[in-house]
């Protein structure tokens, strides 16, 4: 029987789950917490939400739908979608808290950290997308919301349903920090880190404020104002050709901590996948990560059948496009491949294996080359290295599904 692998994306193929926040409970189970996209839809979300949960980060169990915009009966939009939600947890209660298309917040409860939950209403007092919970050591309970120089930080009321209107603050700004939208507040050896989707690496004439590709942080011993900002995270720029955005956070799991963030798919900025990476946290400080295939289990090996959604960069007109087997299932395949198109992935163990074997479907008259660490291989690879194909000759409806390699 084979050993599942831990890689990037963490979910399979079917689940499009960006905007993810983390979270270990009682049970030391891992929950995700994220809007859900429509596959090959061009639109941000779902007007439902999943929880998904995993004692090892390898193996996930959907836990069904947890709340449905129907059951918000206070909105009347529409424009039918969920946007990035939260959760939190008190005195034996789970309370999630959620976003609709006109920028205002409401929260949901339920008995279980998987859900269903139950509408309680809309918080009133805010107006800005992405909510975000934080307890504090003491009990008190803040929430953030907002884009732009609208982001704001407030605290919240016993109940877990109500904002104190008079404690509203702007933790950071887009001068100073770059913020664009996403917050997600975690305290860590009595600093708050304000982990967000950072704008100032990547300026376009686009977006006249730059690119939302990265996931930046800034540090604080204030969990509502003095936040510095510290840097960049991760960077998912070059995952698909037309990536746009990023939203995620930061979780410590089993005594390591990881960056939960989204890569998108489709040659467009939508139908975003989870993935995760570990990170080192100290002295107020984390330190960057790139994008890889092997995500938490630091690894893949040569000899293991390598998806081509795996893929953590692609260049040229290459794409990450699903496809329905005659079972049902459901897989991203490598599309639209041109010559001089690539695909990276990041780290392949290698234990002197010397041939690559393509799994290609459809016609035309391919050709796949490898570069390890970006010079072409010459004989016997040995230890842990980054694989880039290369694509060359004639692709005409063909698309790859996979790869391995082998003695």
């Amino acid at each position: 029987m084979n050993t599942p692998l831990a890689h990037n994306p963490l979910l399979p193929d079917r689940y499009f789950i960006p905007d993810v926040e983390a979270h270990v409970w009682a049970d030391g189970r891992v929950y995700l917490y994220g809007s859900m996209d429509v596959p090959g839809r061009p639109g941000y979300c779902s007007d439902e939400y999943h929880v998904f949960s995993s004692d090892d980060l390898v193996t996930w169990t959907d836990h069904g739908v947890s709340f449905r915009l129907d059951q918000a009966k206070w909105y009347t939009g529409s424009a039918r979608a969920l946007y990035a939600p939260d959760c939190a947890y008190r005195d034996g209660t789970y309370y999630l808290y959620y976003c609709v298309p006109d920028g205002r917040c409401g929260v949901a409860r339920s008995a279980s950290p998987a859900g269903p939950f139950e509408d309680v209403g809309v918080i009133e007092g805010i107006s800005g997308i992405d909510p975000a919970v934080m307890i504090d050591d003491d009990g008190q309970a803040y929430i953030y919301w907002g884009q732009f120089d609208g982001v704001r930080a407030a605290k919240l009321r016993d109940s877990m349903t109500e904002i104190i209107p008079e404690s509203v603050t702007q933790p950071l700004t887009v001068a100073e920090h770059d913020f664009h939208e996403g917050s997600s507040v975690k305290k860590i050896d009595g600093l708050y880190y304000f982990v967000y989707t950072d704008t100032h690496r990547h300026k376009s004439p686009a977006h006249s404020y730059g690119m939302a590709t990265c996931l930046g942080y800034a540090v604080s011993d204030d969990p509502m104002k003095g936040f510095r900002y510290g840097g960049v995270i991760i960077d998912n720029l070059g995952c698909d050709p037309g990536t746009w955005n990023n939203h995620g956070s930061i979780c410590k799991f089993k005594g390591q901590w990881y960056v939960f963030y989204h890569r998108s798919t489709h040659g467009f900025e939508f139908s975003r996948h989870v993935c995760a990476e570990p990170i080192t946290i100290a002295d107020g400080h984390i330190a960057e990560v790139p994008l890889t295939s092997s995500g938490v289990g630091g690894s893949i090996p040569a000899g293991a059948y390598i998806p081509a959604s795996l893929a953590c960069g692609l260049t040229g007109h290459a794409r990450l496009k699903g496809s329905t087997d005659a079972d049902g299932g459901y897989s991203l395949t490598l599309e639209e491949i041109r010559p001089g198109d690539t695909a990276v992935f990041r780290y392949i163990a290698f234990d002197g294996e010397t041939h690559l074997h393509i799994d290609l479907k459809g016609d035309g008259r391919p050709a796949v080359g490898i570069l390890i660490d970006g010079q072409p291989a010459a004989g016997p690879v040995t230890g842990l290295h980054e694989v880039t194909l290369t694509f060359n000759g004639d692709f005409t409806d063909a698309s790859l599904r996979g790869f391995t390699f082998i003695k």
